[in-house]
């Protein structure tokens, strides 16, 4: 029952985000990663492959967010390596990509961002 509550209450949280293009600066802000990190990881995680516009501005979608979200959690909060992450990304499902509580606290983050 419980866990049945951590999943709706997590896709209430992801539905924060809105459904939009954002630049790597917008990203920036709402994950708290500096630019050039988010620019190191596209070159590390073949996952996160944001789109690019004709003058070769990145467009991130959200669930490029979410995957960045997620891969923060892994390598800040559960301390994995790159090289674990990455093993990690493969082997587990997304439905269950960040803890409760972390996924609570990024999503306020974002809230103040947007407001």
């Amino acid at each position: 029952m419980e866990a049945r509550k951590d999943e709706e209450s997590n896709k209430e949280q992801r539905n924060i985000i809105p459904d939009k293009y954002f630049c790597i600066g917008e990203v920036s802000k709402i994950t708290h990663l500096p630019s050039y990190i988010l620019r190191f990881w596209e070159t590390q995680f073949k996952e996160l492959c944001p789109q690019k516009s004709r003058g070769g501005h990145r467009r991130y979608q959200k669930k490029d967010v979410e995957l960045i979200l997620w891969i923060k959690n892994l390598l800040y909060e559960k301390k994995f390596t790159i090289n674990g992450a990455q093993k990690e990304l493969k082997n587990r499902q997304r439905k269950d990509w960040l803890d409760p509580l972390t996924t609570k606290k990024e999503l306020q983050a974002i809230l103040q961002i947007l407001e």
